[in-house]
């Protein structure tokens, strides 16, 4: 049986449970990972039966997501405060000997946490490039405008927006959440990934649009690698290459 969710107060803007994470107590070194797949992270906990190669997995939600709080106060998302929340999750835990990953916006938050001074030992990105880390901020208007008009009807039935919004709801997704979350996302500069001096591997699917820059931002990290896996932005994580690739690279 898997250990509880546990909720840890780490913002008083967001109140008293801010984010909650699932603890795996299997394993020696922590990983802590935001949106990569829950099977994947699970399988390398229990990929090696005596351990060597099992992990601590630490799977937290981030704010506005799942189950952590998802307050509809714009106060509770200064500028940048998913990072604020890892480096807080991190902290709390006090890991010292740990990884990183992350999927997406979980993978922009684990580039975040090293480019403020989180140092693992190493750490993955899937599903980023360098074009929507250094512009963040302003790639947030297809967003805006999706969150405002979900629930307003406004999506042509069997549209992408429609079949977005379908997925969101049947998520217990909340888009007034998810909308302020937009506005704490920051710019991340060249020289802050200049700065990142452990190994990153960026994992990225041949069909993720992102695929066009994560060559890039590998190259603008010191230690930076970048391969390329089949599938797009949602179903790299499924393939046999993605789940070969990243045990190689943490093993």
């Amino acid at each position: 049986m898997s250990a509880p969710r546990q909720d840890v107060p780490l913002r008083q803007e967001g109140g008293s449970r801010d984010v909650r994470y699932s603890p795996d107590a299997s394993g020696g070194c922590s990983l802590a990972s935001w949106r990569l797949s829950a099977g994947t992270l699970r399988n390398l906990a229990s990929a090696n039966p005596e351990g060597a190669f099992g992990f601590r997995v630490i799977l937290p939600d981030l704010r506005a997501h799942g189950d952590s709080a998802r307050p509809h106060d714009a106060a509770a998302y200064p500028p940048d405060v998913l990072t604020d929340d890892g480096l807080a999750l991190i902290k709390h835990l006090g890991l010292a000997d740990y990884d990183l990953a992350g999927h997406s916006l979980g993978g922009r938050t684990v580039l975040r946490m090293l480019a403020r001074g989180a140092r693992p030992r190493r750490a993955v990105v899937s599903g980023y490039g360098l074009e929507a880390l250094l512009h963040a901020a302003e790639r947030t208007g297809w967003y805006r405008e999706f969150f405002s008009a979900c629930g307003t009807g406004a999506f042509e039935p069997g549209s992408d927006e429609q079949e977005t919004e379908d997925w969101l709801r049947s998520n217990d997704g909340d888009p007034q959440a998810l909308l302020l979350a937009l506005g704490s996302w920051v710019n991340t500069t060249t020289a802050e990934l200049a700065s990142v001096t452990v190994p990153v591997l960026i994992l990225t699917g041949a069909q993720d649009w992102h695929n066009q820059t994560a060559g890039a931002l590998a190259g603008a990290l010191p230690c930076g690698h970048h391969v390329q896996v089949p599938g797009d932005h949602f179903t790299a994580e499924n393939s046999p290459e993605f789940y070969e690739t990243l045990t190689r690279f943490l093993a």
